[in-house]
């Protein structure tokens, strides 16, 4: 596992230790590899999911790190969604 993913599966579930998100989506970190959300937390790994959001590793930094809204990320290109977007919303509402 990269770096990059085990800092990732770090901020995620710092962020998600006190939210209430029950749906599965993964985190595409380009060029790094993937990281699986669920009720149980964050996790490295690449499987099947109901959301996928892709963005670079300095996007995805700057968002766990709160410099970058997740929406604006998103507006502006530098994260793309695949999958539900309610979900993806909800996600990113807990990481803002």
């Amino acid at each position: 596992m990269s770096n990059v993913i085990e800092t990732a599966v770090t901020a995620l579930n710092e962020k998600l230790a006190d939210a209430d998100f029950d749906g599965l989506a993964k985190f595409v970190i380009e060029g790094e590899g993937a990281v699986m959300v669920d009720s149980q937390g964050a996790r490295a790994a690449d499987e099947a999911a109901d959301v996928t959001l892709t963005a670079d590793a300095e996007t995805f930094q700057a968002m766990m790190e709160g410099d970058t809204n997740p929406t604006a990320a998103f507006m502006s290109g530098k994260l793309s969604v695949d999958g539900d977007m309610g979900m993806a919303m909800k996600l990113g509402s807990v990481l803002a």
